[in-house]
C-alpha cells in the first residue's frame, strides 16, 4: 500500500472531516462531497448520490441511481459533458445556491444555474429529486425550490417527473439517451413533446421524426394502446395555459417502474422485477414495422396483421399501385373521386381502433362535445379531410380536425380509437350497393340452404343415429364439455367436430385422402362443407400424465390466435375415437422448398423477405402481444407451413413453454429441441428464454437467405457450420456471396444485407447480446448502417461427423403437411377425458 506523506494525509483528513458522511441526504456550504466512495442516500434509501464511472470508462460523472436495487441502475448524470478525469473530484454548493463539481486542481467542470439564498442545501429527496433549496425551506414544497434535477433529466423518467414545456418561461424537458453505455453524454435522439396542433410525444433522431406516440385521448395516447391495461400506474398528459406536460405515478408502491430512451433510440416503460433482479419491459418502442413515421405514406394505414401491411381507407387507391405490389406503401394513397363540399353530398368511412394520424397541423375545437357537432364542423368545412373526438373519456368532448393529408396512420387489434375519414357520396354508395347485393345474395344462398336441409334431413338424421356416442354437433364447445365433466376451464372456446361430419370430410377416411400415418395413428387431408379444407388427425390409444397440472397451458395455447401461427381448429371427442383438425396448409413446410433445388426458385427475393417478416411477427405475438410469454424451443424450417399465398404460420407447440408473471429464463434439466437451431446456452446449460428462441429465428434468417442447412460444413478447412460460414463472409465484406443462388442476381443488396446482419445480431453467442423480438422487428425496417454490430455466433465451428437434424426430445411425433405435431397439441383431449380416463404422458 502506498504511504501518504503528512501534507496529503493531512488534506484527506481534513476532506473526510469535512464531507458528509455515507448515508447523509443533505450538502452544506461547509460539507461538500468528495470522489471517495461517499454518497448522499435518501431519507427512506430510495436513491443515492455520487461519483461513478460508467462501465468501460475511467471518467468519473455525479449520477443518481437506484439504492435498493442490486443492478447498479443510473437514472440521472450532472456533468455529462463534461467529465472528472481522475480520483480528485467534488461536488459542493456554494454561497449562492449553485451546484459545482470540480476536477484537477479545484476546476469547476459543471454548474447548474443559480436563484439567489440565503443559506442554501442541497438535499437528495426519497423520489429520486435532487433539489436546492433555503435550510429552512419545506422539502416537500416544490415551490421551495431553486433548482431541480427533475427539471434536467437525462434518459430517465421516474415517477412525478414531468415531461414538456413550461409555457410561461419557454422551458423545455426532453429525454436523451446515453451515446453509449460507457458514455452518458446525450445521444442523436430526443424524446419529448411537440406543441405544433393537438400536443403530442415525439421522438427524434436529429431533427428527423423516428416514432409518434400519437395525442393524448384523455385515458391514453393512441399510439400506446397498451397504457390503458397498466391499471397500477397512473397517467396525466396536462395542456392548459401554463404547461404542456406529461407525467405518470405509481398506484402500486411496491412496483418500481421507470421510462427510459436506450442509447439504440428505443423507449421503453421498465419495472423492476425482485425475484428475478431484472428490468422487465412491459413495452417499447418503436415497437414494430408500422411505429416508424408514416411507413404507409400519406392517407394509407399500416396494419401489422395484414399482408402487405399497408392499406387504403375506403374511397381511396394506392397512388403506385405497381409498387404497392412489391409491399411499398411509402407513395400512399389518393382518393378514388373528389369531395364535393358545395353539395353537401360527402360523407365519412370509419377506420376503427386507429392510432390517430399526425396532429402537428390539425386544429383542435372544445365548444363540440359530441361526434355529431364534430361532424356537422368537419362538413361545414370544405378543406376538412377528417375528425375524431379530442377526449374520448367520460361522454366525451371537443374535436380534433385534420385539413391536410393524414400520415401515419395505423391500426391495432385492440386500442386505438375511432377516425372518421371524409369520402365521396358515390364511394361510400359504391361499397353500400356493394353490401346490399351480398346481403341479396345471403338471403338466396340461406333459402336454398334451408331447403336443402330439408330434403336432406332424414338421412342425415339416420347417420348421425349409426354414429357412435352422438354427440350435440359441431357447435358443441369445448368449455361446455369441460364444464360437464365439472372442471373449471371457462376461458376456452375449442369447438368439438362432430364424427359423422369428419366422416364426410374425409370420405369416410378413405385411402385417397391419407395423407400419412405416424406413431399415434393416421392423418387425411378433408373439406368440411363450407369447403373449408383441413388435416384430421386419429388418434390411437395413448396415455398421459399430469392433466391437470397443465391444463390452464393448454387452455391458452388453444385460444392463440394470430396470422402467422397454424391455427387449431378444434378436436373430435365421441366414443373411443379422438381427434385433433388443424388448419391444412397446401404449400407444407418451408424446408420442403428451401433445401429442394428444384423448388428453391420458387421462393424469389420478396416472397423470402416476407417468409422473414411473417416468422418475426409470429414469435413477437408469442413472446410480448399473447396473454403470457410463450416459448417455442423448437422453431426450425420444417415447422413453419406456408399458406396458398407462401405466408409463414409457426407450427408445433409440442416443446412450447409457457412463462407466467415475472419469469424471463428457466433452466431444465432435460434439452429438446433440434440440434443446429438450439442456442448455446440451451444445449448447453438447459437455460432458456425468449432469447433462445430469437437464436433459433437467427439461424432460420440465414437458412432462408443462403437456402442452406445449418448443420452441413462449408468450410472444410475451418470446418465452419453456417453460421462460422456467414461471419467470416461478413467479416471479410463478402456477405454477398451467402445468396442463394436460386435467388437470382435481382435483388436489393441493401436488404439482404440488412436481413444478413439482422440474422447475426439473433445469433450473438451471449443472450443479452441477442436483440429481443420487437427490436427485430424495428431492425427489419430500419437503415442497416444505424443497426449495432455483430458478435461472433455461437457455435460457429463443428467437429466430428454429422447426423441428419434431430430433435433431442425422445417424444414421439407425425407429420402433417411435413410439420411434426407432438403430444403438447392433444392435450385439449386429454383434459376432456381427464375424469374419465385418465393417460399417461411424459411431458416437457
Amino acid at each position: 500500500m502506498r504511504r501518504l506523506s503528512g501534507a496529503a494525509f493531512l488534506l484527506y483528513f481534513l476532506i473526510t472531516l469535512l464531507s458528509p458522511s455515507d448515508g447523509a441526504d443533505t450538502l452544506t456550504l461547509d460539507h461538500p462531497l468528495a470522489d471517495d466512495g461517499e454518497r448522499l442516500i435518501s431519507e427512506g434509501g430510495n436513491f443515492a448520490l455520487g461519483f461513478f464511472s460508467p462501465t468501460g470508462s475511467d471518467s468519473r460523472y455525479i449520477g443518481i441511481w437506484y439504492n435498493k436495487i442490486s443492478v447498479f441502475t443510473v437514472v440521472w448524470v450532472a456533468n455529462r459533458q463534461r467529465p472528472v478525469t481522475g480520483s480528485h473530484g467534488s461536488l459542493s454548493v456554494a454561497a449562492n445556491g449553485t451546484l459545482v463539481i470540480t476536477g484537477e486542481n479545484s476546476t469547476a467542470v459543471w454548474s447548474s444555474p443559480s436563484r439567489a439564498l440565503s443559506n442554501p442545501v442541497a438535499q437528495l429527496l426519497d423520489d429520486g429529486n435532487f433539489v436546492v433549496r433555503e435550510a429552512d425551506g419545506n422539502p416537500s414544497d416544490p415551490n421551495s425550490f431553486a433548482w431541480q434535477s427533475f427539471d434536467y433529466p437525462t434518459d430517465t423518467l421516474l415517477p412525478g417527473m414531468k415531461l414538456g414545456w413550461n409555457l410561461t418561461t419557454g422551458f423545455n424537458r426532453q429525454l436523451t439517451p446515453w451515446t453509449n453505455a460507457s458514455d452518458p453524454a446525450p445521444g442523436e435522439d430526443t424524446f419529448g413533446i411537440d406543441l405544433r396542433g393537438d400536443p403530442q410525444i415525439f421522438e427524434w433522431s436529429g431533427t428527423r421524426a423516428v416514432w409518434r406516440a400519437g395525442p393524448w385521448n384523455g385515458l391514453q395516447f393512441t399510439g400506446v394502446p397498451q397504457m390503458t391495461s397498466y391499471n397500477k400506474f397512473s397517467f396525466q398528459f396536462f395542456v392548459d395555459a401554463t404547461q404542456v406536460v406529461y407525467a405518470f405515478h405509481m398506484i402500486d408502491a411496491s412496483l418500481v417502474s421507470r421510462l427510459f430512451v436506450n442509447h439504440s433510440g428505443t423507449v421503453e416503460r421498465l419495472v423492476w422485477v425482485k425475484d428475478r433482479k431484472l428490468w422487465n419491459p412491459l413495452w417499447s418502442n418503436p415497437n414494430d414495422l408500422c411505429d416508424t413515421i408514416s411507413p404507409c405514406g400519406p392517407n394509407a394505414v399500416c396494419d401489422t396483421s395484414k399482408a402487405p401491411r399497408c392499406g387504403c381507407p375506403q374511397g381511396f387507391q394506392p397512388k403506385n399501385p405497381t409498387n404497392w405490389g412489391f409491399n411499398d406503401g411509402s407513395d400512399g394513397c389518393v382518393r378514388k373521386t373528389g369531395v364535393d363540399c358545395r353539395n353537401g353530398t360527402d360523407g365519412f368511412a370509419v377506420v376503427s381502433g386507429a392510432k390517430l394520424p399526425d396532429t402537428s397541423s390539425s386544429t383542435v375545437e372544445w365548444v363540440g362535445t359530441t361526434l355529431d357537432q364534430c361532424r356537422a364542423k368537419c362538413l361545414k368545412n370544405c378543406s376538412c379531410t377528417a375528425y375524431a373526438q379530442a377526449n374520448i373519456s367520460g361522454s366525451g368532448s371537443g374535436c380534433i380536425l385534420w385539413s391536410t393529408n393524414l400520415t401515419d396512420m395505423r391500426v391495432y387489434g385492440s386500442g386505438g380509437q375511432d377516425l372518421y375519414v371524409r369520402a365521396a357520396a358515390a364511394d361510400l354508395d359504391s361499397e353500400t350497393s356493394h353490401h346490399r347485393i351480398y346481403l341479396t345474395v345471403i338471403t338466396v344462398i340461406l333459402a336454398l340452404f334451408i331447403l336443402i336441409l330439408a330434403l336432406v334431413g332424414c338421412r342425415a338424421w339416420r347417420r348421425k343415429k349409426r354414429s357412435r356416442g352422438s354427440m350435440s354437433g359441431m357447435a358443441t364447445s369445448f368449455t361446455e364439455r369441460h364444464n360437464d365433466e365439472g372442471t373449471d376451464a371457462k376461458d376456452l372456446d375449442l369447438p368439438l367436430f362432430d364424427l359423422g361430419a369428419l366422416a364426410d370430410a374425409t370420405g369416410n377416411f378413405s385411402i385417397e385422402s391419407k395423407l400419412g400415418e405416424g406413431g399415434f395413428g393416421p392423418v387425411y387431408k378433408g373439406k368440411l362443407e363450407d369447403e373449408q379444407e383441413i388435416a384430421v388427425k386419429r388418434l390411437s390409444e395413448t396415455s398421459v400424465q399430469g392433466v391437470d397440472e397443465f391444463k390452464n397451458e393448454v387452455v391458452l395455447i388453444a385460444k392463440l390466435q394470430h396470422r402467422n401461427l397454424v391455427r387449431l381448429l378444434g378436436c373430435c371427442i365421441q366414443g373411443e375415437e379422438r381427434m385433433l383438425i388443424y388448419e391444412y396448409m397446401p404449400n407444407g413446410s418451408l424446408d420442403s422448398f428451401l433445401f429442394d433445388k428444384a423448388k428453391g426458385w420458387l421462393l424469389n427475393w420478396p416472397t423470402r423477405y416476407s417468409i422473414i417478416v411473417g416468422i418475426a411477427r409470429g414469435l413477437l405475438y408469442l413472446h410480448q402481444d399473447s396473454r403470457l410469454r410463450i416459448i417455442h424451443r423448437d422453431l426450425k424450417a420444417s415447422n413453419i407451413l406456408l399458406d396458398m399465398h407462401m405466408n409463414p404460420k409457426i407450427s408445433d407447440f409440442g416443446m412450447a413453454r409457457i412463462f407466467g408473471g415475472d419469469e424471463t429464463e428457466v433452466n431444465t434439466k432435460r434439452v429438446v429441441g433440434t440440434y443446429g437451431y438450439m442456442s448455446p446456452e440451451y444445449a448447453m446449460d438447459g437455460i432458456f428464454s425468449v432469447k433462445s428462441d430469437v437464436f433459433s429465428f437467427g439461424v432460420l434468417v440465414l437458412e432462408i437467405i443462403s437456402g442452406k442447412k445449418n448443420r452441413g460444413i462449408y468450410d472444410s478447412s475451418r470446418s465452419l457450420n453456417l453460421l462460422g460460414y456467414t461471419w467470416s463472409l461478413w467479416r471479410e465484406g463478402k456477405g454477398l456471396e451467402l445468396v442463394d443462388e436460386a435467388i437470382g442476381d435481382s435483388y436489393p443488396k441493401a436488404e439482404v444485407l440488412r436481413c444478413m446482419k439482422v440474422g447475426l445480431l439473433c445469433v450473438q453467442e451471449r443472450p443479452e447480446d441477442r436483440p429481443t423480438m420487437s427490436a427485430v422487428m424495428l431492425m427489419l425496417g430500419s437503415d442497416s448502417a444505424l443497426l449495432p454490430q455483430p458478435r461472433q455466433p455461437g457455435f460457429v465451428a463443428m467437429r466430428g461427423p454429422l447426423e441428419p437434424d434431430s430433435s433431442a426430445s425422445k417424444q414421439d411425433s407425425l407429420s402433417i403437411n411435413n410439420v411434426t405435431i407432438t403430444m403438447f397439441e392433444e392435450f385439449c383431449l386429454l383434459v376432456a377425458h381427464a375424469k374419465k380416463r385418465p393417460l399417461p404422458l411424459t411431458l416437457v
